[in-house]
């Protein structure tokens, strides 16, 4: 059966209904043209992975405060300010069954509403009064944009070094994750030392996350609704392939590496490089990875006495490698 998030949300449906009013009030501005939009935007809340990260990291460390509901709606604001963005760089028409901002209005009026998630992000931060948590989200930012402007520079120049490719996701979307462990650790006051150790557990979630959502461009999917081999559209070179292509015994090695660094591919291209990195086990191979930083996770996690919210942190990664969305 898959695994779902489902019952987190429900044991954590108040808390979550708080913070989905905080970002409703913080984001009302008496401007009619953004309300509109706004309100129509967050009617799709999606699967608000980082915001239970965040509520069961605070009740990790003592318990759901209002400064951790802060820091919640502010860690969710700038998660989706950044993917309003992102559907403006990708020509996006849909986010989660919906239309997007950008397909509806304009690329200028999507650019602004993402900007305003973010000033209602710090507005957030500001109200949890804790000088760290302000600091956590500004580091945060500036990691994702870094680790964006990296993975630009890493598909020009076509590297295909794993241990790059590692940096490069930590950045820009575990991240987030870590920031989720810090403001729940910091809104109980928590020991430094052990908010660094479950902020090691929310990397390795993270990393795993965005690792499962690459595998997403090997396979077409009507569900997911991402085209296949978008990535590599964009220059994108992902685990799969990598592995694929530091297999030097293969002997369609030096063809497909001499591919991927064409300057545009086609579509007879893209599809190549796929077939070539699921024959030569990059799908499996990202698996392993997945199942390899799932063991780790336990590690961390496994100093613990059995606790509930131990429980769902477990649970929760194993929903990540698992999800098909």
């Amino acid at each position: 059966m898959a695994i779902s998030l489902k019952h987190i949300q429900d044991q954590l449906r108040p808390e979550l209904d708080a913070m989905n009013e905080i970002i409703a009030q913080t984001l009302s501005s008496g401007s009619e043209l953004t309300d509109n939009i706004v309100t129509s935007y967050l009617k799709s809340k999606g699967k608000m992975l980082r915001p239970i990260v965040t509520l069961l990291s605070a009740k990790f460390f003592g318990g759901i405060n209002d400064k951790a509901l802060q820091g919640a709606a502010a860690l969710e604001m700038l998660h989706n300010a950044s993917l309003i963005h992102d559907d403006v760089i990708d020509e996006a028409t849909e986010r989660r069954g919906l239309p997007t901002i950008n397909s509806v209005w304009s690329n200028h009026v999507a650019v602004l509403v993402g900007d305003f998630f973010v000033t209602g992000a710090l507005r957030c931060g500001v109200a949890t009064g804790d000088g760290r948590i302000l600091s956590a989200l500004a580091d945060m930012g500036r990691d994702l944009s870094l680790g964006e402007i990296d993975q630009v520079d890493f598909a020009r120049k076509h590297n295909i070094d794993e241990a790059t490719y590692m940096e490069i996701i930590r950045a820009k979307t575990a991240s987030l994750f870590e920031c989720c462990a810090q403001v729940g650790g910091y809104a109980n006051d928590a020991p430094q030392t052990a908010i660094d150790e479950l902020r090691r557990f929310a990397r390795l979630l993270g990393i795993c996350f965005q690792i499962k959502d690459d595998t997403f461009d090997y396979y077409h999917d009507p569900i997911i609704g991402k085209p296949t081999g978008n990535d590599l559209r964009e220059g994108k070179v992902t685990l799969p392939l990598i592995y694929a292509l530091n297999r030097t015994d293969l002997p369609e090695h030096d063809e497909m590496l001499a591919l991927v660094n064409k300057e545009t591919l086609s579509t007879e291209d893209i599809d190549r490089l796929i077939n070539f990195a699921k024959e030569a086990g990059g799908i499996d191979y990202a698996y392993e990875t997945m199942q390899r930083l799932r063991d780790e996770a336990n590690d961390v996690l496994s100093p613990y006495s059995p606790h509930e919210t131990v429980d769902q942190f477990r649970e929760i990664f194993d929903y990540v490698i698992e999800r098909r969305l």
